[in-house]
């Protein structure tokens, strides 16, 4: 049976993948099947509105129980539905400020059950939040432009990275992948990834700034090609960083993605170092991204 557009549309998403819109159909993951997940990758916007919205839910189902209820609260004049929500508030959050409380053996049975109720989302979320704070996020900034020049003598690929946090991250990792575009001897198309080998891809300390060098020499798969041939094999690159972040005691990591446009054939980093007069280094982030023709 052919699918109607409405059915179709209902299964697609976009996935951003290295500058890239992904058009994914055919999948669908029920929201309450990965909400751990989504949680953990809803922005905090998101996410303070997402509690809220349930926190008003909650107490609006179990203010209406009450509500139903033979006066099931004392102290509750005229029995407004208002008065059953605040109860409810003050039930779920488990505060009981005491002006009020179950009368009947009805309160006190839907009066435990939203206890249990506040008890269990309020250990939810404590942990939900603190889950998102303690996450490890490695602060490193990429630079915008990844640049192909002449370094040593030898056309090499560069890679400028830095440290915001201006901590150490001991044993720092960089490893660096190609992602392209290739036909097999069948003719289909398919989309290759390899690594590409740097002259260092390690740092005892990183905690200022690092640049990553890939040497385009005759082992290079970027070897002789130009600008063009990249955007004809759809070149992507994906720099991943980790390391032992020696504040928090966690290894975190980083990654950042560059399209074939973003590459800058022919420039050099501006140098950001600097030695000032009473012999101490200076390091200028505000030309941190800058290239220069060379």
């Amino acid at each position: 049976m052919v699918k109607s557009p409405n059915e179709r549309t209902a299964k697609t998403r976009i996935v951003q993948l290295g500058g890239r819109e992904v058009i994914t159909e055919g999948l669908q993951l029920n929201f309450w099947a990965d909400i751990s997940h989504r949680c953990m990758t809803a922005t905090w916007p998101a996410f303070i509105g997402g509690a809220v919205l349930v926190f008003i839910a909650f107490n609006a189902i179990f203010a209406s129980f009450y509500w139903i209820g033979d006066q099931p609260i004392s102290s509750v004049a005229g029995g407004a539905y208002i008065d059953y929500l605040y109860f409810s508030i003050e039930t779920l959050s488990t505060a009981g400020y005491g002006d009020m409380h179950p009368q009947t053996h009805y309160g006190h049975f839907i009066a435990a059950v939203e206890l249990f109720t506040g008890i269990f989302s309020m250990s939810l979320m404590t942990g939900l939040i603190f889950a998102r704070f303690s996450r490890p996020n490695a602060r490193l900034m990429f630079a915008d432009n990844p640049v192909i020049s002449n370094h040593d003598g030898k056309p090499t690929l560069m890679i400028r990275l830095a440290n915001e946090r201006h901590n150490i991250i001991g044993n720092a990792t960089a490893k660096l992948w190609l992602l392209r575009n290739v036909t097999s001897l069948e003719g289909q198309s398919l989309r290759r990834f390899c690594e590409l080998p740097l002259v260092k891809n390690e740092h005892p300390a990183l905690a200022l700034s690092w640049t990553l060098y890939h040497v385009l020499d005759e082992q290079s798969p970027l070897y002789g090609l130009t600008a063009e041939d990249m955007a004809a094999s759809g070149v992507s690159l994906v720099v991943v960083v980790s390391g032992y972040d020696v504040v928090a005691a966690q290894t975190v990591h980083a990654r950042r993605s560059y399209d074939y446009s973003d590459i800058r054939f022919g420039q050099r980093y501006a140098d950001i170092l600097d030695i000032l007069e009473d012999g101490r280094l200076r390091i200028d982030y505000g030309r941190f991204h800058e290239t220069l023709e060379g």
